[in-house]
């Protein structure tokens, strides 16, 4: 039997505040346990949420960027359920009205687009966490998280692989890094997926019995953690077994899924409207406000690239990759504007190659936009060759000549030989020096040429012009 896989993604992102989204206390990350847990947070007696203004404007930002319905009201409810790190009793979290309803996100699998439709985008708090390593016997309780303001995006059951999972989820992060409601650090727990998996018979319009995969804070993860649970599925059901609703955890060290606990339904938190919480009102003209502060989006500059610039889809998709990389691309083409695709070139080449290697982002590049556009400038002028000026970007890269490409290949002694009259005593010099070769060449052994090539360059000491050593070197043999 044929299987399709079913795919659906619940997305926590933290959004960027400062502060929690009832409470004053600070959200940053790595503080000594506790530390950061104040009265409201940890629910003492006779205390009262007041909810953080920024975090719902973050919540417009992304229901305007996805184009989204923004709804007003909207209402906080109680989600209620007992766990040690979860200090009321409940979650203060968002059920029958969400802040952002509908919307869509384009992705890009292969060659193919697709649409995957959000169902919606609701604000929340998060728990605090159990600590269960550094402890003998027992668990700790760290509740610095716990009233952390968090947009829970939750998608359709659209995506039909892992591959179109883990896309979707690349769009999603590098959207709402995009437009500044979070910082998308997987590692901090600021970006975590749980994918709803299910698989039906091909052609069949019934979902199948869904399981839930919490936690998963890489992209790799996501993807084999889909896999993984697609085939035991299906290995169930082509056994005659039924799938078991349930919520699962993904172990990397083995590669599997396994069982965490039954899957609830929305009956069991038994949710209702938080009395403490007014509804959510959110004005016309704060919407406005808000839009105008959203900057140009990825999939509008991905267009413009494509349709101004000439470049590739696939091309523009590295460059939007973060919107710090297309900043640095245009102000980097800015500089040298007739030479879009050989700046495209380097920044994803040379610029992202050693960024990854050194484990930085491109905000910290010591080479900045301007500098980089000297050095391609002396690229494409001829004054010096591709392979040279690899070498004159490593000493930018060092702060050698204060980053000057200028001063760094006046230094070296890099410029190329460009004068005609001068290549062409260079030639004659080889060719009298390598009469066989010659003879080859003209006798039809086409590799004689490239040979004759390498001894000019060894000639000028890498210095001649490539370009122009075999234009005058092809016009040379024909005589």
């Amino acid at each position: 039997m044929q299987w399709e896989i079913v795919i659906g993604l619940e997305v926590h992102t933290q959004l960027s505040t400062q502060s929690k989204i009832f409470s004053g206390a600070s959200t940053a990350y790595g503080a000594q346990p506790n530390t950061q847990a104040c009265a409201v947070d940890i629910a003492l007696p006779g205390v009262l949420p007041v909810l953080n203004y920024g975090a719902v404007e973050r919540a417009i930002k992304f229901g305007l960027a996805v184009g989204a319905k923004i709804n007003s009201p909207s209402i906080f409810a109680r989600k209620n359920y007992f766990y040690p790190d979860l200090p009321k009793g409940y979650q203060i979290s968002q059920f029958e009205l969400p802040v952002v309803e509908g919307g869509s996100i384009k992705i890009q699998v292969g060659e193919t687009e697709k649409i995957v439709r959000l169902t919606r985008a609701h604000l929340e708090e998060d728990a605090g966490k159990s600590l269960h390593e550094d402890f003998h016997g027992m668990s700790g309780i760290d509740l610095n998280r716990a009233g952390t303001p968090l947009l829970e995006i939750v998608s359709e059951p659209d995506m039909r692989s892992s591959a179109e999972a883990v896309a979707y989820a690349k769009a999603l992060h590098t959207l709402v890094r995009w437009i500044g409601i979070c910082d998308g650090n997987m590692q901090e727990g600021s970006f975590r997926c749980d994918a709803n998996v299910s698989v039906r018979p091909r052609g069949a319009e019934r979902l199948g019995t869904r399981c839930e995969i919490k936690n998963l804070n890489s992209f790799r993860f996501l993807e084999k953690a889909i896999d993984f649970e697609a085939r035991r599925q299906i290995e169930i059901l082509e056994d005659g077994g039924s799938i078991t609703q349930e919520t699962r955890l993904y172990d990397a060290n083995r590669d599997e899924t396994r069982t965490m606990r039954s899957k609830e339904d929305a009956h069991d938190y038994r949710y209702f409207p938080d009395p403490d919480l007014l509804p959510l009102e959110i004005s016309k003209e704060w919407i406005e406000r808000v839009e105008v502060m959203l900057p140009e989006l990825p999939e509008a500059r991905h267009n413009r690239y494509v349709e101004d610039f000439g470049l590739s889809s696939y091309d523009a998709s590295v460059l939007i990759a973060t919107r710090e990389m297309a900043d640095y691309f245009e102000n980097t083409v800015k500089q040298l504007p007739a030479q879009v695709k050989l700046c495209a070139n380097w920044v994803m080449g040379e610029v992202s190659g050693r960024l990854n290697k050194e484990g930085i982002e491109i905000a910290q590049c010591p080479v900045s936009p301007a500098q980089l556009a000297e050095l391609l400038t002396r690229i494409s002028d001829g004054t010096i060759s591709g392979k040279s000026a690899k070498d004159v970007f490593d000493s930018m890269w060092q702060g050698e000549h204060d980053g000057s490409a200028d001063a760094i290949i006046a230094a070296k002694g890099l410029k190329q030989i460009s004068d005609d009259s001068e290549i062409e005593k260079l030639i004659d010099e080889v060719l009298a020096a390598h009469s066989q070769q010659v003879t080859d060449y003209r006798s039809g052994k086409e590799k004689a040429f490239n040979s004759l090539v390498g001894q000019i360059m060894k000639a000028s000491r890498g210095k001649a012009n490539p370009g122009q050593v075999n234009t005058i070197l092809k016009k040379k043999l024909l005589e």
